[in-house]
């Protein structure tokens, strides 16, 4: 093998585990909300430690004791659509995609006359921890957005996961996912335009997953057929 293909693989797969490993930054998270105009709540899951979130993870699809409180806590006489922030197994992705999806999400969301109820920043998260968190805040639908696995190509990509009237034991049949957000893959904007027709649709059909096909007549840019990789799931 070449030394520079040998030392390619090596960079890229030391960038896949730094991604797994990095740091949440929930202060940022929480403070950049905020200023979107949005108040997130702060929970865990029952994963204690990144090496428990690794090893176990069904740790990570429910919420610890205390995030179940407080999320009851807020929970209002009506919900029609919570967000969702996890780190996922790339926390940077989230800190790197997460401020700059939501706001462009929320223009979106804006001219369908569809305003984001509830926001929350969840850590040791993995994709089914939406299910309960949205069905604790009685959401009609939610939107998790989280770090996906990292590949060699993109260690810092961003997934978007949707599920209309969430409850503990959703399968992924029953979710859409918007995946490859990233500097070298989906942008910002075509991201936040597919969302935001899957909420509008979903919530007027009252279904997501495999009876709700992707109809935005968005376009796949070419690199992210190139780069596709596996997403977190």
């Amino acid at each position: 093998m070449p030394t520079r293909a040998l030392l390619e693989f090596a960079l890229a797969h030391a960038r896949a585990r730094d991604a797994v490993h990095a740091a949440f930054d929930v202060g940022s998270l929480i403070s950049g909300l905020g200023e979107l105009g949005l108040a997130p709540i702060e929970v865990f899951s029952c994963a204690r430690s990144r090496q428990d979130y690794l090893r176990r993870p069904d740790l990570g699809r429910r919420l610890d004791s205390a995030s179940e409180h407080a999320l009851a806590s807020r929970k209002a006489a009506s919900c029609e659509l919570a967000i969702v922030v996890g780190d996922g197994l790339s926390p940077s992705a989230v800190n790197a995609h997460a401020l700059e999806l939501i706001r462009g999400l929320m223009a979106r969301l804006a001219g369908d006359g569809i305003e984001i109820d509830h926001a929350v920043v969840a850590s040791a998260a993995r994709v089914a921890l939406g299910d309960e968190i949205g069905a604790i805040l009685g959401a009609r639908m939610i939107v998790m957005l989280i770090g996906e696995r990292p590949g060699l190509s993109a260690p810092d990509s961003l997934g978007a996961y949707l599920t209309f009237a969430p409850k503990p034991g959703r399968t992924d049949a029953e979710r859409n996912c918007v995946s490859n957000i990233h500097g070298a893959g989906l942008g910002y904007d075509e991201a936040a335009f597919r969302i935001a027709w899957l909420v509008r649709e979903g919530l007027t059909r009252e279904v997501t997953g495999v009876a709700l096909k992707d109809e935005s007549g968005g376009r796949v840019p070419q690199n992210i057929l190139s780069n596709f990789h596996k997403s977190e799931t």
